[in-house]
């Protein structure tokens, strides 16, 4: 299980960055901080295998942050997530051994794509004392025999996630086809191709549910 440390500034960004950590197999929140110093005493408290690091918080930024715990001499491997776009503060961070970095607002998949991808070269390197020329170009290069999954006809990969992230937030609560249909503008008929989708990737489970009248009604999980 890879140990995740999520530092963000903002309580219920905090919360949905868990929820999408936790829906991704494979990884496990080991703890929140608000800002760089409380990061700090985690970090020395608590075995972490990646930081997922906000840039912009109170008391000690995230470039900050990430400067310091190298000084330290610690290795931890880290995402930076910002909601800036200039050049500095990439640069700086990709010196300083950042391996992902994500600029707000991303969608669920460009997420679940670089925890992935970290998975990847973690498998690949932990637990390795000598690390081998093969092992390197699977890390860096894209492998070509490797195809994403594509976006089945008809479905349009932005209303797909907007589907995901509604199911997302609701992680473990049984929500109905109308219920994310007047959440989200979209048609009832429209919303049910989604989650058919959605369910036959594993990303979902159905239930029926019985009333005293009238036909069984299904109801959506998105499961972590």
């Amino acid at each position: 299980m890879i140990r995740v440390l999520i530092v963000e500034d903002d309580p219920m960004v905090a919360s949905i960055n868990k929820r999408y950590v936790e829906s991704i197999e494979g990884f496990s929140v080991v703890g929140i901080a608000a800002n760089g110093e409380e990061a700090l005493k985690l970090i020395k408290n608590k075995d972490i295998d990646l930081i997922i690091l906000d840039i912009y918080m109170p008391r000690i930024d995230g470039i900050s942050f990430l400067k310091k715990i190298r000084q330290n001499n610690i290795t931890t491997d880290v995402i930076l997530v910002t909601a800036a776009k200039e050049t500095d503060s990439f640069d700086q961070s990709m010196a300083l051994g950042a391996v992902d970095y994500l600029v707000k607002p991303f969608e669920y998949e460009r997420f679940k794509k670089a925890l992935e991808n970290y998975k990847k070269r973690h498998k690949i390197l932990s637990g390795k004392d000598v690390v081998r020329q093969e092992d390197i170009d699977k890390i860096t290069w894209a492998d070509s025999s490797e195809k994403e999954k594509s976006t089945p006809k008809g479905l349009h990969i932005k209303t797909l996630n907007r589907v995901r992230d509604y199911m997302c937030k609701r992680s473990g609560v049984l929500v109905s086809a109308d219920e994310i249909s007047k959440a989200l503008s979209i048609t009832k008929v429209t919303v049910r191709r989604y989650l058919e989708y959605l369910a036959s990737i594993g990303e979902i489970e159905i239930e029926v549910e019985y009333g005293a009248v009238g036909r069984p009604t299904n109801m959506y999980r998105f499961i972590k």
